[in-house]
């Protein structure tokens, strides 16, 4: 297995598991309302490490595929900023328990994944696929933050 491979799917399951850690399913998660569209808490395991896995795939065949240093550095960035978004919106959500806040921040997400589509598509098309379904998910994701954010209005 090559250093990028091991370095990618390192990253992927470190951001797995910061995901997990800053994820407190508790009392206050299960006092909000939710959408009827809202999926159970066992889904988001799985669905987030196949999407996490995928997009380690995804940066591999990138790196692999740049023809040049410029475009291994756009990989860099599109990824690592793609890394920084993710991490950001479960402590925004859970920890500080902001869905509002959570609902700015998932805009920026969505928006490095479709840097990531459309970034990726003149390296290899095979990378720039791998990420369509991390951004439905976040597409998705960003629906129900967003019915949260309407059905849970702060008061203070």
């Amino acid at each position: 297995m090559s250093t990028p491979t091991i370095f990618c799917f390192g990253v992927a399951i470190l951001l797995g598991i910061a995901g997990g850690l800053l994820t407190d399913v508790g009392s206050w998660y299960h006092g909000l309302r939710k959408p009827r569209l809202n999926p159970p808490d066992w889904l988001f395991g799985p669905a987030w490490t196949i999407i996490l896995g995928l997009a380690a795939w995804s940066a591999t065949i990138a790196w692999s595929a740049a023809t040049d240093e410029g475009e291994r550095q756009l990989v860099v960035l599109l990824f690592g900023a793609n890394a920084l978004f993710h991490l950001l919106w479960s402590p925004l959500f859970f920890k500080f328990k902001r869905p509002d806040w959570a609902l700015v921040e998932v805009a920026f997400l969505w928006l490095s994944l479709v840097a990531l589509v459309v970034g990726l598509a003149p390296i290899s098309t095979t990378a720039s696929l791998l990420i369509l379904p991390y951004l439905a998910w976040v597409t998705f994701a960003t629906w129900l933050n967003w019915q949260i954010v309407r059905l849970n209005p702060r008061t203070a």
